[in-house]
């Protein structure tokens, strides 16, 4: 070939990558507008079936209008919150995408239907009281506000891939509200300073305990010679701890409102789950791994079914407890909008817990899969054995708190997780790389290791600062970008969602009086 063919050929090459990111952008944004499409008529069959509920009541525009962005907000929740439950294992290849969309969706899903209840607090968490309330439709307008300004933030956050807090958006939301009509004397400051210390709480905790769980079975079962031995033994043990957990888990939080159970039997309930889960993982263990190999990856296999079982569990806890996000506020303007009264508590109607479990798996199916990807591959590299150590952390780390007394967030938790296992897992790479000989690697590894060491003798005389060229030579795993637009979302969540609910009540407020 000459060098004008060669030229030609380079030139014709480089064309047809052209093309093909230019019909890949084109495709990526087609699909972008497709699912926008159906998100519209989702909201339309929203407006269609609340009008058919609110019937012929005085206030049944506020009920339509507010079933809407109750829709709305569901579909944020599903798109943004549900990721944390099913990210790690989407992450460790344990699920793949679709396999992890269609567990949550059904488990969300039917904790939401299920296990979501009949009577929720109209104000979440306390924040402000109702009462201060000058009348029923001020009262309906700071919940339209406080609604919607949350769903205009998730939907913020799952843009630019920001896994947030669904609950302390709706918190935000109804404060910032409440301020704007009733004034600051109307919030619960003490109750805001326990979530404000959530923000920090919650991450820490279920990092802590990930990277604790890591470690733990890195040293009595990933590290040992017969890592096949030391399975049998030990993996029975910590997924019968996993298995108490949840069972703990779901009876404190996602099955509170079917049947409230004491400290004495939920305590009976851990054990009978440990006892159970213990004995049915061994056989499983002994005989799944017969014919396996003495290799670390054999291990990680025997975690993926635990997984699957912790992925569906979370969604079913996640469906029971944060469906009150959506409809919450939306089940209080119906109230008010029905009674003429506002009250501390209300039922729940049927159509508007189906509207909440409908949105969320919608909102799931459609725009959850940038945020898993986010929890499960883009802040660390995980497998199943480091995605097992987050779901645990995320169920003992809710038990802790509901016992204390602590506020903490589900997506914090969960997402603090990863970062923990990343962490330790970075601390550990490190401290090994500054222990290791060079003599000990072989004569062409000490000889790159020497070459390297010269190089870094002539940066210092070139007057590189020492830190930070040692800073430079850390090898990383967690990724700093996104760790730093994930910790400013969690702190700005509140107060932008409280911003954004105080000037639409004053919008709703002046379109109402114009």
């Amino acid at each position: 070939m000459n060098e004008h063919a060669f030229k030609k050929k380079t030139s014709l090459d480089k064309d047809l990558k052209r093309i093909g990111i230019l019909e890949q952008a084109t495709q990526a944004t087609g699909q972008q507008f497709v699912k926008i499409g159906l998100s519209v008529l989702f909201l339309v069959a929203v407006w269609v079936f609340a009008s058919m509920q609110a019937g012929d009541i005085d206030n049944s525009a506020y009920i339509v209008a507010a079933g809407i962005i109750g829709g709305y907000m569901a579909l944020n929740i599903g798109a943004n919150d549900v990721a944390n439950n099913v990210g790690p294992a989407v992450g460790s290849k344990a699920l793949t995408m679709v396999g992890a969309i269609i567990i949550a969706a059904v488990f969300e899903t039917s904790g939401a239907i299920l296990a979501g209840g009949d009577v929720i607090k109209t104000i979440k968490k306390g924040i402000i009281d109702p009462s201060l309330m000058p009348n029923e439709q001020v009262f309906i307008w700071a919940m339209m506000a406080a609604l919607l300004a949350a769903a205009l933030w998730l939907n913020l956050a799952t843009y630019v891939g920001a896994p947030v807090s669904t609950t302390h958006s709706i918190v935000g939301g109804v404060m910032g509200a409440g301020i704007a009509a009733t004034g600051m004397a109307a919030v619960n400051w003490p109750t805001m300073g326990k979530i404000a210390a959530s923000w920090v709480i919650s991450p820490l905790m279920g990092g802590i305990i990930a990277a604790l769980f890591l470690a733990f079975l890195q040293y009595t079962v990933m590290n040992q010679k017969d890592k096949i031995a030391a399975a049998r033994r030990w993996v029975p043990v910590v997924v019968a701890v996993m298995g108490s957990a949840f069972a703990m888990y779901l009876s404190l939080k996602g099955l509170k409102k079917i049947w409230k159970f004491d400290i004495v039997e939920i305590m009976i309930i851990g054990a009978i789950a440990y006892v159970s889960s213990f004995f049915i993982v061994k056989m499983y263990v002994d005989k799944s791994s017969r014919t396996m190999e003495n290799r670390k990856k054999s291990v990680h296999k025997l975690f993926v079914v635990p997984l699957i079982f912790s992925a569906a569990l979370l969604s079913f806890a996640h469906g029971a407890n944060d469906v009150a996000n959506a409809v919450g506020p939306l089940a209080a303007i119906v109230s008010a909008s029905e009674t003429g009264d506002i009250s501390s508590k209300v039922g729940i109607p049927l159509w508007v817990m189906l509207v909440g479990a409908a949105g969320i798996s919608a909102g799931l199916v459609l725009f959850g899969p940038k945020l898993i990807r986010t929890v499960g591959e883009k802040i660390t590299k995980l497998n199943p054995v480091r995605a097992f150590c987050v779901a645990l952390a995320a169920a003992i780390t809710v038990i802790i708190a509901s016992y204390l007394g602590l506020p903490v967030s589900s997506t914090h938790i969960a997402v603090g997780g990863v970062f923990g296992v990343g962490l330790y897992r970075e601390y550990i790479s490190n401290r090994k790389k500054r222990t290791v000989k060079p003599s000990a690697l072989g004569r062409s590894a000490s000889e790159e290791i020497t070459k390297a060491a010269e190089g870094v003798d002539e940066m210092l005389m070139d007057g590189t600062p020492k830190k930070k060229l040692k800073r430079s030579t850390k090898r990383k795993l967690v990724r700093r970008q996104h760790l730093m637009t994930i910790a400013a979302a969690w702190v700005i969540t509140v107060p932008a969602a409280a911003g954004l609910a105080a000037l639409l009540f004053k919008l709703f407020q002046y379109v109402q009086t114009s």
